[in-house]
């Protein structure tokens, strides 16, 4: 099977996990895996309970994944999902809720790391690290991965429906500063993204922002905001694939997820440039199974089960020995991998500590106008 055909294979699974919603995905799961026989039900891994609590955007994991890993460790995975990298901080900021794995973006690392939320990552235990491509096992916003390993890299822009637009949109204008799709267009939901993509639009680094760029952003935002539908809550795919929006503000993978379905769908990353973001596997402080975590985590790093999911996902992997394995229409896919003078207009984010409680105030005066 190539991998267009895959693609479309695979079309469902999306809509199967937005109409089950975030707690039955997570009852499904375990009810499905409930009657493996008592043998496996009672079966410890590494010396703990043999469940695992896996909290995780959605539409990111591949289609058998969970149960094969129950097939291969005897392990119940129970997947529950999260929206944002906001929901997810505040979230085990109030205390972890059972949470063995998560899955946040680079400055969030950074972020949680600095408050104390994660656990060193034991590599010993994580053989499949090898498989990282040498440029993802030391990265700024976690040096020498302590803290986290590599799961997608990640590029935002935007996901539009060819017949409903002019002309393809080049720049952030069309979503930030123009009434030309008013009540058709979607953008994010997480402030800190939204606040330094309007400031890519300005022509200025993702990490330049200074209080005086909020204040502007903040009432450009205002001013935008009767033209804007809905602030997505990772559900930006969706939307533009529905028909209920023709220009969304999305990550790449979601919108080549899309696009094989229909090929109305384009994308673009906005001639201004863009933000990057690579999402991570980690385990929060306070995982009833860090074991198990471990265990998990190495077995989504294995060369087989990351093409599986990749397949599934369509994200670009950061796992060398994934890639190899994948497919030429996914290794030459421009929309999965943008070209290099596209990629050298995009920046990674930094925490910003004193920035960020600005920019999730600022937003929710924004929401609230």
């Amino acid at each position: 099977m190539d991998f267009k055909t895959f693609l479309h294979a695979g079309s469902n699974r999306r809509a199967m996990l937005k109409g089950m919603g975030v707690a039955a995905v997570g009852f499904s799961l375990t009810g499905a895996l409930a009657g493996c026989g008592e043998k496996e039900a009672a079966k410890l891994a590494n010396g703990e309970e043999a469940k695992l609590n896996f909290y995780n955007w959605d539409t990111y994991i591949g289609e058998t994944t969970l149960g094969d890993y129950k097939d291969s460790a005897g392990v119940d995975v129970n997947m529950t999902l999260f929206a944002s990298n906001d929901e997810l901080f505040a979230k085990l900021r109030a205390g972890n809720q059972g949470y063995d794995v998560i899955v946040p973006s680079n400055d969030f690392v950074e972020r949680m790391a600095a408050a104390d939320m994660l656990v060193e990552i034991d590599k010993t235990q994580i053989p499949n690290f090898k498989n990282v491509a040498p440029e993802y096992q030391d990265v700024p916003y976690d040096p020498a991965r302590k803290y986290s390993m590599p799961y997608t890299w990640l590029a935002l822009g935007i996901g539009y429906r060819k017949s409903k637009v002019n002309s393809a949109p080049d720049s952030w204008k069309v979503l930030f500063d123009s009434d030309e799709y008013k009540g058709r267009i979607a953008v994010l939901s997480e402030a800190g993204d939204m606040f330094r993509l309007y400031g890519k639009y300005q022509g200025k680094s993702v990490n330049g922002l200074t209080d005086a760029d909020l204040k502007t952003i903040e009432a450009m935002m205002i001013k935008q905001k009767p033209n804007i539908k809905s602030f997505h809550e990772d559900n930006g795919q969706d939307l533009l694939l529905k028909g209920e929006v023709d220009l969304v503000l999305e990550y790449n993978g979601d919108i080549a997820q899309i696009m094989a379905e229909d090929p109305d769908i384009g994308f673009v990353i906005p001639k201004e440039g863009s933000q990057l973001n690579s999402d991570n596997l980690c385990i929060p402080k306070g995982a009833p199974h860090p074991k198990n975590a471990h265990a998990f985590i190495n077995y989504l790093l294995d060369a087989e089960v990351g093409k599986k999911i990749t397949e599934t996902i369509k994200y670009p992997t950061p796992n060398a020995a994934v890639k190899a394995l994948m497919p030429d229409d996914y290794k030459n896919n421009q929309v999965i991998f943008p070209p290099a003078d596209i990629l050298a207009k995009c920046e990674y984010a930094k925490f910003n500590p004193d920035l960020q409680p600005k920019y999730e105030e600022a937003f929710t005066r924004v929401r609230a106008a």
